[in-house]
């Protein structure tokens, strides 16, 4: 009688990364080990080690293969669409997560949970996206939408809609966020003139505009904080 045949010897393997990830937490596992997990969901009969550290190098690290669009994650050899419906679950399941923790309470009381959500949003985005910050009287978070979404160093703002959007919901304050996709947060000339047209267009109307935060993938600069608002 023939003996069973033996299983994969990824499997042993990937029992191991699931036992040290649910008893160690995410901080146990390296960033290739912590993907390869996630592509599991989604690839469930083949070792996908190579895979992972692939697609690390490809787009630069976790965060880059995150938030990469679908389109390019199946353009990569062995990723289909469950593998990357798997990565993109992820990174909702993310940001929805920042997203709650920043959302309801006083963002001037809970900033940091705040730029959490905006790094978790915007750090690692390849085109630079403006987005709105919709503030009540409390300064609770009502509303976070992309206005504006540009090429990799420049997207168009104009100060008329954003305060229009800010009047339609009757937003008190804004908060302006963007990316910039080259990872060096600093202001540009543009970034600091755009934002003084907005305070003085949004002051004609009695709304605040209480910072604008320039998101890079290794940290962030407040205007405000800059004395350059």
């Amino acid at each position: 009688m023939a003996a069973p045949p033996r299983p994969p010897h990824f499997h042993g393997h990937r029992q191991r990364l699931r036992q040290r990830f649910l008893t160690g937490g995410a901080d146990s596992l390296p960033d290739y080990e912590l993907l390869e997990l996630i592509l599991c969901l989604g690839i469930p009969q083949k070792d996908v080690k190579p895979l992972a550290k692939d697609l690390l190098a490809r787009f630069g690290g976790i965060g880059g293969v995150l938030t990469a669009k679908p389109a390019a994650l199946t353009a990569i050899a062995g990723i289909g669409e469950n593998a990357a419906a798997a990565i993109k679950v992820i990174e909702a399941a993310a940001h929805r997560l920042a997203r709650t923790e920043a959302i309801n309470q006083p963002v001037l009381a809970s900033w940091d949970k705040l730029l959490d959500y905006c790094r978790i949003r915007l750090a690692h985005q390849p085109r630079e996206q403006f987005h709105l910050l919709f503030l009540d009287r409390k300064n609770v978070l009502i509303a976070d939408e992309l206005q504006q979404e540009g090429s990799v160093d420049h997207t168009p703002v104009y100060p008329r809609e954003v305060v229009k959007r800010a009047l339609e919901l009757n937003a008190s304050a804004i908060i302006m966020v963007h990316n910039h996709p080259s990872g060096d947060p600093t202001p540009s000339r543009a970034d600091i003139d755009m934002t003084r047209q907005v305070q003085d267009a949004a002051k004609a109307v009695g709304i605040l505009l209480h910072d604008h935060l320039i998101i890079g993938r290794t940290g962030h600069q407040s205007l405000k904080s800059l004395g350059l608002l």
